[in-house]
């Protein structure tokens, strides 16, 4: 460390370094809402969530508690980060992909919203 500033470190990973001043306060960690999806999104999705509850109906428990952990991140209402949307739709997929044929429209489903979405 050098001209005499003082360094923390948070354990969180944050590291502030102060050099001088007064009154310093604290780390302003503004989190900002996800924007909401355009329309046809929000159409796009809710589609898909039609689709999923009809095949968690016809899936053994195991298979509709897997889709069950990916449901709130796909409501077109949900305020979720694009990343967490994205790691939802891919498990939905993946979890439809092993039911064969009963998994087709799904995973048909979320290309859709990839794609509006700009993923693809």
């Amino acid at each position: 460390m050098s001209g005499g500033g003082q360094h923390y470190y948070f354990g969180s990973g944050d590291h502030v370094t102060l050099h001088g001043g007064s009154g310093n306060v604290g780390i302003d960690k503004r989190v900002t809402p996800a924007p909401e999806p355009a329309p046809a999104v929000q159409e796009a999705l809710r589609e898909l969530l039609a689709l999923v509850q009809e095949l968690r109906g016809q899936v053994p428990q195991a298979g509709a508690d897997a889709l069950d952990d990916s449901l709130p991140a796909l409501r077109a209402e949900a305020n979720v980060p694009e990343q967490e949307r994205h790691r939802a739709l891919y498990a939905v997929a993946g979890i439809a992909a092993t039911f064969g044929a009963l998994g087709v429209p799904i995973v048909e489903a979320v290309n859709k919203v990839l794609g509006l979405l700009g993923a693809q």
